[in-house]
């Protein structure tokens, strides 16, 4: 369980960064906002986008913290937390969107009050703002999805390099383990050696011992043969 003390970290971390967030969107709420915003709007909106990246950047490394954890129930715990963070962080950015949304409508005076309350406003007036809000957004939703897209592709990237590193720790201990057998194979083939070795060298005394014996064999006959011959 050591393994998992940075991440309680992070997650401790996280929940900061979130906790600030909220804080800094609670006034931004549409709902109890009353038709108004303060004046920190802008600064607020600022911040919580910085919080936001922060907070994205960690939920990275909580997840690449979790993925590398060798304990598979301790990974498996971890990377559940992981999605609970995500899931959170999407609604914090929800949030954010809606606060960003309802600034941006104030400050072109399409809030439902003012609405209501300048009975002078021309109509093409209004139009054109709401045209304006609109392509804004737009615009801006284009931009999100470009930067989540290029957070994706850093994410799928960072998982792609961590995959390549544990492969590359197979390869070596497969590269371990066949040079190990390459090891053993060797010492058995020497030891076949050595056994045909002493096999030849048995099967040589073998045949020099019979050579020996046949001799003995050979001169003891001679010499009986020698002994009756002279006696005749």
């Amino acid at each position: 369980m050591s393994s998992s003390i940075p991440f309680e970290r992070y997650d401790e971390e996280f929940l900061s960064l979130t906790e600030q967030v909220t804080s800094k969107l609670r006034s931004l709420d549409p709902a109890t906002a009353a038709g108004s915003v303060p004046p920190s709007a802008d600064a607020d909106l600022k911040m919580a986008h910085n919080l936001l990246l922060q907070a994205d950047d960690l939920l990275k490394q909580m997840g690449l913290e979790a993925r590398g954890v060798e304990d598979a129930s301790v990974k498996r715990d971890l990377l559940g937390k992981v999605r609970v963070c995500k899931t959170r962080l999407a609604n914090l950015r929800d949030d954010y969107e809606a606060a960003k949304s309802f600034v941006e409508r104030n400050s072109l005076g399409l809030t439902n009050g003012d609405i209501e309350s300048s009975s002078g406003r021309s109509r093409s007036s209004t139009s054109g703002k709401e045209r304006l809000l609109s392509n804004s957004q737009s615009l801006q939703s284009q931009s999100d999805t470009l930067a989540n897209a290029r957070s994706i592709m850093a994410e799928t990237e960072s998982v792609a390099l961590e995959i390549t590193e544990e492969l590359g720790r197979h390869r070596e201990s497969i590269s371990s383990a066949h040079g190990r057998v390459r090891q053993v194979t060797g010492m058995t083939n020497r030891a076949r050696r050595i056994v045909q070795s002493m096999s030849r060298r048995e099967v040589q005394q073998k045949l020099i011992l019979y050579g020996v014996g046949g001799t003995v064999v050979v001169v003891f006959l001679m010499l009986i043969y020698g002994f009756f011959k002279g006696s005749d």
